[in-house]
């Protein structure tokens, strides 16, 4: 009997609206959570299902440096297949004369049986269907992205020049298994044949490229090749296999859903201060049926289970809901987010719905079950004594189960109990800054409100009423407060902050950057550039990879930071000067004295991200050579002048010894477009890099992943809005009768409804201001102090959001409105 009757309870009191706020207010925190969780699980299964396609081999050999023949020799004694693959940055053309066009691209040489795992795709056209492709371009020719192919404004069939030989292009390339999530891919692909590379001239001394040995075979012999290999991997070298496929994605992944994850957890944060809203009138409204159930017999532990069971069942069907929401909002997350994904991903896996579940359930139980609690202790006598209220004692204890439950939600999601408490104190802080902010601006519209008594009634009791229900309004003000400031800072102030970013660039910085230019070539690029009426300064750049800091030697295991383990890897590009650059300025230790020999002079954030100081000793191999530098001063380097900088400078005389390369940078005004291609045809085997080109990619990279996150704050706004309609149904009665009383001294429906229209439109109006100098204080702080700009303030930010505030909240407001209207005055009075 007791499931039917828990049952029947439900079903009326949703008949009555009683469950409708509570539902609400879970429906949109589940389906926040689960719409995250859905787009990354299924990222996440193609990183799992699909590793192998990912590797394009069962096992990859990466490295910085070509592989010994000695990989070659382990692997074919194990019987396994090869294939080859070298990725570096090159310019690409296509043309002749003056009409040639020039594009920075990702070239890839590749053997003929790449991939060993996956296929690749191509088409004859753009627009066209695409197919899978038996091998990798013949020699002779080359793939394209269309990107590049409309860049070059070439089509299949037309040649390109890639260094000093020219490539038919034989299909655009559609799909490379091995490519991946598209995080990274600034410039688009060329695919060649490996056999094709050394005549293009282009990887010389201090290229940059990364050499990849794909096998593939039987697993028991892959698992002993890659243990062999294993123990003999020197720096800059790494294995990837199906567990360990492209962690540079597997990581992107993961502070992906984090950031989501958390951005989520506001709505939810916000959706659990409305679940406490709707259960405490809950509470408040079934006092009166509950000491009728008490005086007929039902026991407290059978009270507990009436209400319990609806509750279970009321987050059953809400938190599915919330899952079905959130499957379907997800589509907006990879929609916002498809320039950074591959052309399809599985579907996703039965964890996204498991954790939305729980969210629902830790979050009704969490904020709703301790209230109900207290409906088990209510007295008899309140049959017939009304004026008993709620049984006495257990705030604090129900205030701290749900900041529990929410605390737990944040570390699940977070991942890690520090990054945790980080969010919940931010957050916490944020909600009490909004609280006192509000409360000001409360009191203040209240004091505004008296003294103009020329103001028509309804507005000026409407205005008054914001300080006769402060604490239901502060609340009101501050739920909405966080999540519009939240979509200001990601779209008004982001803007501005990346305007004044560019403004502050001279007007003349350099805006290429030329490099790979050979020694022998030094003197003909800087007579052809002086020629071409552009100013550049050549710099010398030798390789070498950190060994030691004084006498200890490093390696990426040492560092916690992930930063220092990826600069430790790699090998650093090192220079010499005499003079102190320009936008250099020495902020510890002091410049080299003239004569002076093996020191060195390191950039102040790579020597605090290393832990490096004044007086240690670096120990840097170049050229297989160890050679040591004592640290005798540290920089700070001026980034946003667009020149050539170094993280380590030495005097004149320590580096010229060993192997280099060239680099410079200048300003290419838009009307000599051509010097670039003329540079090129001159010299191909150089690298030309178009930074403007690289910011508009990053911009639209950014654009995209801004979009992703505005989308989930949606559901903050939804949130604070279902709170603001939360404060208003759980004063109801409260409201009902002074309205009641108002309209038995004669004030008029329109009068009220003015008063009401007025006291929300304020709430909004407060809640726009508000949000609007937050945003505009916090984007002004984060110039300043982080990137060292000044940021113009909006003083039409403030008004806009008002107004829009005011707008957005009145229209949320009108539902309840009417309703608080439509009650007689004489029923309200009666039932008090």
């Amino acid at each position: 009997m007791r499931l039917p009757l828990t049952l029947r309870l439900l079903w009326r009191d949703a008949r009555a609206g009683e469950l409708r706020l509570l539902a609400a207010a879970l429906v949109i925190a589940v389906a926040a959570f689960s719409a995250v969780g859905f787009f990354t699980d299924r990222v996440r299964e193609a990183l799992g299902t699909e590793a192998h396609q990912l590797l394009g081999a069962d096992l990859l050999l990466v490295a910085d440096h070509p592989w010994p023949d000695a990989a070659r020799a382990a692997a074919h004694r194990q019987g396994l297949t090869l294939a080859e693959t070298v990725t570096f940055p090159s310019m690409v053309s296509a043309g002749q004369g003056e009409g040639a066009v020039t594009q920075l691209a990702d070239i890839k040489a590749a053997t003929a049986n790449y991939p060993l795992r996956g296929r690749l795709r191509i088409a004859d056209g753009p627009g066209l269907p695409d197919r899978e492709a038996q091998d990798a371009p013949a020699p002779g020719s080359a793939w394209v992205e269309e990107r590049l192919a409309t860049g070059l404004g070439v089509a299949v069939g037309d040649t390109v020049s890639v260094g000093e030989t020219r490539l038919r292009v034989a299909a655009l390339l559609t799909l490379e298994p091995d490519k991946g999530v598209n995080f990274f891919a600034l410039a688009p692909r060329l695919l060649m044949s490996q056999a094709d590379l050394a005549a293009t001239g282009l990887l010389q001394e201090g290229s940059r490229a990364s050499y990849r040995l794909m096998a593939a075979g039987p697993a028991p012999r892959v698992a002993a090749y890659r243990d062999a290999m294993e123990s003999h991997l020197g720096r800059g070298e790494r294995l990837e296999d199906a567990r360990s496929a492209r962690p540079e994605i597997r990581s992107a992944l993961d502070r992906a859903q984090k950031f989501l994850g958390l951005a989520a957890l506001l709505s939810v944060a916000l959706a659990a201060a409305g679940v406490g809203l709707a259960a405490r009138r809950y509470v408040q409204r079934h006092l009166d049926p509950c000491a009728i159930l008490r005086c007929l017999g039902v026991t407290q532990g059978r009270l507990l289970a009436l209400y319990g069971g609806q509750l279970l069942a009321l987050a059953t069907l809400a938190s599915l809901a919330g899952v079905a929401l959130g499957f379907v909002a997800h589509y907006g997350l990879y929609r916002g987010l498809a320039g950074l994904m591959p052309a399809a991903l599985p579907a996703p896996s039965w964890r996204p719905a498991a954790a939305g579940l729980a969210c629902g359930f830790v979050l009704l139980f969490g904020f709703a079950g301790p209230p109900l609690l207290q409906l088990r202790r209510v007295s008899t006598l309140r049959v017939i004594r009304r004026e008993l209220g709620a049984p006495e004692g257990g705030a604090l204890g129900i205030a701290l189960a749900g900041l529990a439950a929410l605390f737990a939600l944040m570390v699940w999601v977070a991942g890690e109990l520090k990054l945790a408490a980080f969010v919940a104190g931010g957050l916490l802080g944020a909600v009490l800054l909004f609280a006192l902010a509000a409360r000001g601006l409360v009191a203040l519209t209240g004091r505004l409100a008296r003294a103009v008594p020329t103001a028509g009634w309804g507005w000026r009791q409407g205005l008054v009423s914001l300080a006769r229900h402060r604490g239901a309004v502060v609340v009101q003000i501050v739920a909405l407060s966080l999540g519009v400031t939240a979509l200001l800072l990601l779209s008004v102030t982001r803007a501005d902050l990346v305007a004044a970013w560019r403004q502050a660039a001279p007007a003349d910085a350099p805006n290429r950057f030329v490099v790979n230019i050979q020694p022998e070539q030094r003197r003909e690029v800087a007579r052809f550039m002086d020629r071409a009426g552009l100013a550049a300064d050549l710099a010398p750049m030798v390789r070498g990879r950190l060994t030691d800091v004084s006498g200890r030697p490093v390696s990426a295991a040492d560092y916690v930071e992930e930063r220092a383990q990826r600069l430790v890897e790699r090998e650093f590009n090192l220079s010499y000067a005499a003079d102190l650059p320009a936008g250099n300025t020495v902020t510890a230790g002091r410049w080299f004295a003239p004569g002076e020999k093996k020191v060195a002079s390191v950039e102040e954030g790579l020597a605090k991200t290393l832990g490096l100081k004044v007086g240690d000793d670096l120990t840097f191999s170049i050229a297989g050579e160890p050679v040591t530098l004592k640290i005798v001063g540290l920089r700070r380097l001026n980034w946003d002048s667009m020149r050539v900088n170094f993280f380590v400078l030495t005097p004149p005389g320590v580096l010229e010894p060993y192997p280099a390369s060239w680099i410079t940078s200048f300003h290419l005004p838009d009307e000599g477009a051509n010097a670039t291609a003329a540079l090129v045809r001159a010299f191909p085997n150089l690298t030309v890099i178009d930074v403007g080109a690289i910011l508009r990619q990053i911009q639209s990279m950014l654009d995209q992943v801004v979009q992703a996150v505005q989308f989930v704050f949606l559901f903050t706004v939804a949130a604070g809005l279902v709170v603001l309609y939360g404060a208003l149904v759980s004063a109801f009665d409260e409201r009902r009768r002074e309205l009641a009383v108002m309209r038995a001294l004669g004030a008029r429906s329109a009068q009220l409804r003015r008063s009401l229209m007025a006291e929300f439109a304020a709430v909004g109006a407060l809640s726009g201001l508000l949000s609007a100098v937050a945003a505009e204080t916090i984007g002004w702080v984060v110039a300043r102090q982080v990137f060292d700009l000044d940021l113009a303030v909006k003083p039409w930010l403030p008004l806009a959001a008002a107004l829009g505030g005011a707008v957005l909240v009145s229209a949320a407001a009108s539902l309840g409105i009417s309703r608080l209207l439509e009650t007689p005055a004489l029923i309200a009075l009666r039932s008090e």
